[in-house]
């Protein structure tokens, strides 16, 4: 089995970042990091060289002139249709389905401007490959990178997915759809804006810090360097009223969930930790596009519930 999965490193003139962590196992043995597709890098482009990838990642500068996740509503013929992008309210219920446009599918990339399939033409996908458990992952984060969702919607059998949300305050958010069509070797990161209707001013971006503080007595340190355009490994350790969390519980089959976004464009990437036991610590091989701010969520489940704890990091 590999011990870890690298980031392929985009090129320093598109806005990246690098995002979800899962390992598959359970709770009183290793975490052994899953397989991936040898012939994709994370929900981008194929990658160049098969060959030097490890568990489906490429090596860094693998995929230098491939757009990140996240940045495009349209990819490769599949379009993120929201319903709505603007919410009312705090909480309410986002709807929305993944089209699949037919003349374009396997073609090349579409922005997120004027892309073929945005006004909700095109076929809705009704069949995914599970990722860990789940057929598609959601992700909802502000713009200020001071709030954060990780979601699971439901799909019905017309292919429209929603899910309730409660969301912290009004203002500018981005949504991102992680999934993989049936039939497709490689997955797609798709995001679109959402907009929630109330007084907003945005938040300063929290300073640096390798350690957060979650509620219930947790605090979470990371060790570990980020160096744009080099490998870094990262390791997350949780403990508890000053002890260490030997007895993380998965959650979708992890013992920690890694999501990084940018400051500024809130690029996102997948990746994967190293195998693991149950804590106190969690690894994690990452290479960061180029230098910049990013801020880390780290979703862990402990005493069956799942926290978050939250950092601002700085690639040099």
């Amino acid at each position: 089995m590999q011990t870890g999965l690298k980031i392929a490193a985009f090129a320093a003139a598109a806005a990246a970042t690098f995002g979800t962590a899962y390992g598959v196992g359970s709770a009183a043995g290793p975490v052994v990091a899953e397989k991936r597709p040898a012939a994709h890098d994370q929900h981008g482009a194929p990658t160049q060289d098969a060959e030097s990838e490890h568990g489906g990642h490429a090596e860094a500068g693998a995929a230098a002139d491939a757009v990140p996740g996240g940045l495009q509503v349209s990819e490769r013929g599949y379009t993120l249709d929201l319903e709505r992008d603007r919410l009312p309210d705090r909480t309410g219920e986002l709807r929305f389905t993944i089209r699949k446009d037919a003349e374009h599918a396997g073609g090349g990339a579409h922005g997120e401007d004027g892309a073929h399939g945005e006004d909700g033409s095109g076929e809705p996908v009704t069949a995914y490959k599970k990722e860990h458990g789940k057929e598609l992952h959601l992700i909802v984060a502000s713009r200020d990178l001071t709030a954060y969702r990780h979601l699971h919607p439901v799909r019905a059998a017309d292919g429209t997915w929603s899910t309730p949300v409660s969301l912290p305050k009004a203002g500018d958010y981005r949504v991102f759809a992680d999934f993989t069509p049936q039939g497709e070797k490689e997955g797609l990161t798709l995001g679109a804006g959402l907009g929630v209707a109330g007084t907003y001013k945005p938040a300063p971006l929290p300073e640096h810090s390798t350690k957060a503080r979650v509620e219930g007595g947790y605090e979470v340190r990371v060790k570990g360097d980020l160096t744009a355009g080099a490998t870094s490994e990262l390791t997350l350790g949780v403990s508890k009223d000053g002890k260490p969390v030997t007895d993380l519980e998965p959650y979708l089959g992890a013992y920690g969930h890694l999501v990084a976004l940018r400051s500024g464009d809130l690029a996102y990437l997948h990746v994967h930790p190293h195998d693991g036991r149950p804590g106190p610590e969690v690894s994690f091989t990452a290479t960061a596009p180029s230098p910049g701010t990013y801020r880390l969520f780290l979703d862990f489940k402990h005493d069956g519930e799942v926290r978050t704890a939250a950092f601002t990091v700085h690639a040099a």
